[in-house]
């Protein structure tokens, strides 16, 4: 079943098109990955699916229901939920803290949500920073909280924008293992990454943008061939490598 569909997507910034006639859909349990070279419009596209840009044409529809237009805070309500390609923790707060402004997003209660905020971060291998100032993380724990507090909203789909940027291969393979146990809980995921073994390893079939247009969309393998996207984006060398 259908979880989201993105029905010829645009956004224009004056003269700019950003994005131009994108249609993608996620089936429930997948996940699609998302790629192409920078300023290609990904993150513009992942801006209008959340909420956070008015698409200026086309529509966004998850779980059967039109949510083009809708505020970030009302996605999110609904159980579509993103995180940024730049983490910006609240550094003041705890990592314990942080989690549970995600859990505010079903809750008003402060126990509800430290308990939803404890019980994430055991699951993403974080019990034992509670405590610390998120301010004073690696970058790869700010990454896993980043996630943490997306995933404390309860999505039913989650929208990862470059998780996995600036981390290194070990720090990689974590969080890959981590995105896996996500998904084996249920929920969809759309991810934009660059680290193509990522791409690889993780999605169920791949969507690549460029120049704010889709070029190709498939399973992995295949994608990863097509002469276009070579041309565009892959170039022989990675495929090959």
């Amino acid at each position: 079943m259908t979880i989201l569909r993105v029905e010829n997507l645009t956004m224009r910034f004056g003269g700019l098109v950003a994005v131009k006639d994108l249609s993608l859909s996620v089936e429930e349990g997948e996940i699609l990955g998302m790629i192409g070279p920078n300023g290609a419009g990904k993150t513009t596209a992942f801006n209008m699916i959340s909420g956070y840009y008015k698409p200026t044409e086309g529509q966004v529809f998850f779980q059967g229901q039109n949510i083009t237009g809708l505020r970030p805070d009302q996605v999110c309500n609904r159980g579509l939920t993103r995180t940024f390609q730049v983490v910006k923790p609240f550094s003041h707060l705890t990592v314990l803290e942080n989690v549970m402004v995600g859990a505010y997003a079903h809750t008003n209660k402060n126990q509800v949500a430290r308990d939803k905020a404890r019980e994430v971060l055991d699951f993403l291998g974080m019990g034992d920073k509670t405590e610390l100032l998120a301010g004073g993380l690696p970058i790869a724990l700010r990454k896993r909280l980043e996630i943490a507090k997306a995933l404390a909203t309860e999505p039913k789909m989650l929208l990862l924008d470059e998780a996995m940027a600036g981390l290194r291969p070990r720090e990689t393979d974590e969080v890959i293992e981590l995105v896996r146990k996500v998904s084996k809980q249920g929920v969809a995921l759309l991810l934009v990454e660059h680290v193509m073994r990522v791409i690889m390893s993780l999605a169920d079939r791949i969507v690549v943008i460029h120049h704010g247009e889709k070029i190709a969309e498939g399973e992995p393998q295949a994608v990863v061939r097509d002469k276009t996207v070579i041309d565009a984006y892959l170039g022989e060398a990675q495929v090959d490598a």
